[in-house]
């Protein structure tokens, strides 16, 4: 029998478990389990339920064993929240969603005091950061942090209730802003300069890919007739996607858009310098000790977002009406910086949009359609900067992007992103971070060998549809650039 490993992929409005397997040179995969991960709001914060997602994980493992089980599984996450354990090793609380306001005003306070962090994290400083909502805490709630013992990140803390295993997975722990991105372990000297008590908080740093521990079988409410091994898969969902690109190529630009929208390339090493500073760039740590040198923008949420706030209060909109009312409108007259932290929170998303249209002396998009125009435009334009800035830093240039994730399924972004971009764009797969964490695991008990043959593999199992540009947008990026300038 081949192996089989089971993929759980979290992401910020939903779950699924997938099984995969390698048959005749072609990655297989079928879904077992989809399950909301909704959070939860208490006293005008809001929470993830962690123990629900760790019941459809049961779920989700329960159904592989009826199927004949798995031999390994991983799980992906957002990055940056976590769950803090007390001395016994009990749950505190439930982790902060990182759309909590708490942190608001943070990375200004704290500046000059971090003014080091991106040299040696290499991370843009982001409120939503791990560092800042630990600065918050200790802010906000010290006696919590008091009886704190360890701190996991998400991917890690279901790991631990699955194995009983405390550990740091490299990936999902360079989101922190708390790790040193050239040697891949925690940073002292950031921890000093933000005054944070925590070291022995951090468990130790594992490479992606590490097998950890067979699943307890107290961490199951009902036995399995195999107890499969934790992978320590990149925890982190992004990294999960940059295994799953499907090029031999080894200077290549990914957009891994959902939720959050990822826009980057691949290094050997961090590119630190003042220039990525000023731009916001990011060094991520993936598989294999890779860089990802990316930036991190708000992606589809502002659909997501004013699509259910639309609905919630009388109307039945589609993605496909929202899609075709913003064709239907009037192109190039509003647009919107999406990396503002207004855009951040859930609430009235519509509003939020006029009145950003408004302080800066645009045409307000009073009307869905053109709402709609201005974040798909937006959007688009967006990503075309990031090319510019990212190619200004490598000294590289890159002949198409490599798009991957829920975005795909969007044409029109698709088109937009390929005319502002000028370069064409290869689309697909959709399930990227479902087939970088099984890869991984098959990387992990050697049913693959090198990253590129798992890039093989991927590049043979789909088919991704190529956008190429059909407009000219210089007029439009000129337009963009002088509404908002480089900071």
């Amino acid at each position: 029998m081949p192996n089989r490993a089971l993929a759980f992929d979290l992401g910020g409005s939903s779950g699924r478990a997938v099984i995969g397997t390698i048959a005749d040179g072609i990655l297989q995969t079928q879904e077992l389990h989809r399950f909301d991960n909704t959070p939860v709001t208490f006293l005008h914060r809001p929470y993830w339920d962690v123990l629900r997602l760790f019941h459809e994980i049961q779920t989700g493992l329960a159904a592989a064993d009826a199927q004949g089980s798995c031999d390994t599984i991983g799980i992906d996450t957002w990055g940056v929240d976590y769950g803090l354990l007390d001395d016994s090793g009990l749950l505190l609380q439930n982790p902060a969603q990182y759309r909590d306001t708490r942190m608001q005003g943070l990375v200004a306070k704290w500046s000059d005091t971090l003014q080091d962090s991106y040299r040696i994290s290499g991370i843009q400083p982001l409120e939503i950061n791990t560092l800042y909502q630990l600065l918050a805490d200790w802010e906000t709630r010290p006696a919590l942090m008091q009886v704190a013992q360890t701190l996991l990140m998400m991917p890690d803390l279901l790991g631990y209730f699955l194995t009983g295993k405390r550990y740091a997975e490299r990936s999902i722990a360079s989101t922190t802003q708390l790790l040193d991105c050239h040697t891949g372990n925690w940073s002292d000297a950031i921890l000093a300069a933000a005054k944070l008590p925590i070291r022995d908080m951090l468990p130790d740093v594992i490479p992606s890919g590490t097998v950890v521990a067979p699943v307890l079988a107290d961490a199951m409410p009902i036995p399995l007739s195999h107890m499969p091994d934790v992978v320590a898969v990149c925890g982190h969902d992004t990294q999960c996607a940059m295994a799953a690109v499907p090029t031999a190529q080894s200077d290549f630009i990914f957009l891994s858009c959902g939720t959050w929208a990822l826009f980057g390339t691949e290094l050997p090493k961090p590119i630190v310098t003042p220039q990525a500073e000023k731009y916001g760039l990011s060094n991520e740590l993936g598989y294999g000790g890779r860089v990802s040198f990316l930036k991190n923008l708000t992606g589809l949420w502002l659909i997501q977002e004013t699509r259910r706030w639309l609905n919630a209060h009388g109307n039945s909109y589609s993605y496909a009406d929202l899609e075709l009312l913003a064709l239907q409108s009037p192109a190039f007259r509003s647009f919107i910086d999406v990396k503002d932290a207004a855009f951040v929170p859930a609430g009235n998303m519509p509003e939020r949009i006029c009145a950003a249209c408004r302080a800066t002396g645009q045409p307000i998009p009073e009307s869905v359609g053109a709402q709609m125009r201005c974040i798909y435009e937006s959007l688009a334009l967006s990503f075309s900067r990031v090319l510019d800035e990212i190619t200004q830093c490598t000294g590289k240039t890159y002949i198409q992007i490599h798009m991957l994730g829920g975005g795909v399924k969007d044409r029109l972004l698709c088109q937009m992103t390929a005319d502002a971009c000028g370069i064409p764009v290869v689309a697909g797969p959709i399930e990227a971070t479902v087939y970088g964490n099984l890869v991984i695991q098959f990387l992990a008990t050697r049913t693959l060998s090198t990253l590129e043959e798992a890039h093989n593999l991927i590049a043979h199992s789909v088919s991704p549809k190529v956008y190429q540009p059909q407009s000219d947008w210089t007029a439009a990026k000129q337009a963009y650039s002088k509404q908002f300038p480089t900071q």
